[in-house]
């Protein structure tokens, strides 16, 4: 090509390749691609919302009487104050728990020892209202005791399934730990059917990891849509703090409680009349040890040393289970048990008893 050819075609191609330039550059950029969705970390806030309004701050006061002074026993000293007795002196002792508002009606779920003894009961609602509580009753056994109070439009909380919940699943304490108001912890239901804790007779607590400190005591415990699944009692600690070992009462126990003590002034159990003990550790059945004249088990023909193997088809284990089986029997039912005497087994239908009434307050 010649040169005089070349020099005319290198203007023209530049100027088309500036023209493409320009041509891109004013096309719209494309957008950039989105970044992946980030999925938010689970929360617990409507579980709060929903049981909060029903989970209440319980404050308690009781005046007491100080003893006196030894100083006062010197013959001496009494003659020189003319006192022949100085009076004690008076005090007001105060503490503080959690309840739960388990009907509109007003009556609420906490524990006996939160409120016992108390001279007066005031209990303070998440939305500042506050009112002084009436004690409908109580049950040692249990450690369990029902509170009346009367404010209207008062939200019950919301029922759980308590015997569907497994070691695992999400649960949530509320109450209002070291007077600082209402709060919420949060774990997993560390173990079922924890007993032989010496808190109480009937013992079948849910055990937690969720921080239960003092005044978490008469709390709900709830499942991760804030319906109660059990009531907050105690935690194992040597510290006086949370240790990751937190123990509720099971909420269908404590509901059918509060149930009795509402209806009957006190807890209705079922009663066989006979006290027993274990076989022997890791091993199913107990050997009758005592047996009450004319009760369920004597008219049903059982005898001291027989070994219960069964209640109603179902192994009575170490004893406890059966112990709460048929405290759980309403009198009046029949039971089937099954026993071994001399070596031979039996099978007997036992008719329950009413349990008598351990010493129990009632207001």
């Amino acid at each position: 090509m010649p040169n005089s050819l070349r020099w005319l075609l290198w203007p023209i191609i530049a100027g088309l390749i500036a023209g493409l330039a320009i041509v891109a550059l004013r096309q719209p950029l494309a957008p950039a691609p989105a970044a992946p969705a980030v999925a938010s970390a689970p929360g617990y806030a409507n579980a709060f919302s929903r049981a909060a309004p029903a989970v209440v701050n319980i404050y308690t006061s009781k005046v007491v009487q100080s003893p006196r002074s030894s100083l006062f026993d010197d013959p001496i000293l009494r003659h020189f104050f003319r006192r022949g007795n100085p009076a004690e002196r008076e005090k007001v002792e105060r503490s503080l728990g959690s309840g739960v508002i388990v009907s509109d009606e007003g009556y609420l779920l906490t524990n006996l020892h939160v409120i016992q003894g108390a001279d007066e009961i005031l209990v303070l609602l998440q939305d500042g209202r506050q009112s002084i509580a009436r004690l409908v009753g109580s049950d040692p056994e249990t450690d369990l005791a029902v509170l009346k109070i009367t404010l209207p439009n008062l939200q019950a909380i919301d029922l759980g399934d308590t015997p569907q919940i497994q070691v695992g699943d999400i649960v949530l304490a509320i109450g209002n730990p070291y007077g600082f108001g209402q709060s919420m912890s949060q774990g997993i239901v560390s173990a079922k059917g924890r007993y032989g804790l010496g808190l109480s007779n009937y013992e079948n607590f849910i055990q937690t990891d969720a921080a239960i400190n003092p005044g978490n005591s008469g709390g709900a415990l709830v499942d991760h849509e804030g319906r109660l699944v059990g009531i907050n009692t105690a935690i194992y600690t040597q510290s006086g703090g949370s240790t990751g070992i937190g123990l509720a009462i099971p909420a269908d126990l404590a509901l059918r409680t509060m149930r009795d003590i509402i209806e009957y002034g006190r807890p209705v159990r079922g009663w066989l009349g006979l006290e027993v003990k274990s076989v022997a550790p890791q091993s199913n059945g107990v050997v009758v040890s005592a047996i009450m004249p004319e009760g369920p088990a004597a008219k049903a023909g059982l005898k001291i040393g027989d070994v219960i193997f069964a209640i109603n088809d179902t192994p009575v284990g170490d004893g406890h289970a059966g112990m709460n089986e048929i405290a759980a029997t309403r009198p009046g039912a029949t039971v089937s048990l099954e026993f071994a005497r001399a070596g031979e087994r039996q099978k007997v239908d036992v008719v329950v008893g009413i349990r008598p009434p351990p010493t129990a307050a009632r207001g």
